[in-house]
């Protein structure tokens, strides 16, 4: 049970401390700023979080360094030419002016096509392909939550989609409702299968500890790659923070 959370700043760098009732300190670089948090039983006392990090502090670094390294895209302008990503591929986007129904199509491994109405500008072209993606994902993710639930013995009561700037997902163990990250559309399905069995595991187990850990190391030995694939490639021009 989490009975305190609060922030320290160690060796000029602000540390998340959640106090639990575990036995072991955990300690964690999460992206995409190198965002670190500190799980600590109850009884350990600020001096021995401030020892812990300190020791780590060089990891930490390192840590931080990739992911600042991340490379990031440019702001989208939605005109024919510029790189858009699908699934882990990197399309080539050809915006094509039309009357009727605006929709997107890939043409081969290369590319998006956008078919707009004329005069449609960047922000509306925008929209029409974030639409498209989240369409994507409602068709990808429930296959993967009809494997995944039966495997870990769990059921959702209901999920969504919607954009986020700090987490790829989010699972609320109370009300069993699971959200899943829209940039997920752009990266590899496997990166996606790995989110969602992640947030179902916090169904089982609401905290990032050794029983968290083990389930997912159970069932999915390789999750530790997918999670470095999905962080290491490109981010969407967003204001990224924490």
């Amino acid at each position: 049970m989490t009975i305190e959370t609060r922030h320290l700043t160690i060796s000029g760098i602000e540390v998340e401390v959640v106090r639990k009732d575990i036995k072991n300190l955990h300690l964690g670089v999460y992206p995409p700023l190198g965002r670190v948090r500190v799980a600590a039983p109850l009884v350990l006392g600020d001096e021995a979080v401030r020892l812990a990090v300190i020791d780590k502090l060089g990891w930490i670094k390192r840590q931080r360094a990739r992911f600042a390294e991340q490379p990031r895209q440019s702001q989208r302008e939605m005109v024919s030419g510029e790189s858009h990503w699908y699934l882990g591929r990197r399309y080539r986007l050809r915006v094509c002016e039309q009357e009727g129904q605006p929709r997107v199509a890939v043409r081969g491994l290369a590319a998006l096509e956008l078919f707009v109405r004329p005069a449609t500008d960047a922000a509306q072209r925008e929209a029409i392909l974030l639409r498209w993606y989240r369409e994507q994902l409602r068709a990808l993710i429930p296959p993967l939550l009809d494997t995944w639930q039966p495997a870990l013995g769990v059921q959702v009561a209901d999920w969504g989609i919607k954009r986020m700037k700090t987490r790829w997902g989010g699972c609320n163990p109370a009300t069993r409702r699971v959200w899943f990250n829209l940039e997920l559309a752009k990266k590899p399905v496997q990166c996606l299968e790995y989110i969602v069995a992640h947030e179902l595991t916090h169904l089982l187990e609401r905290h990032h500890d050794e029983r968290f850990t083990a389930l997912l190391d159970s069932l999915m030995p390789q999750w530790p790659h997918y999670r470095d694939l999905l962080n290491s490639l490109p981010l969407a021009h967003e204001e990224w923070r924490d």
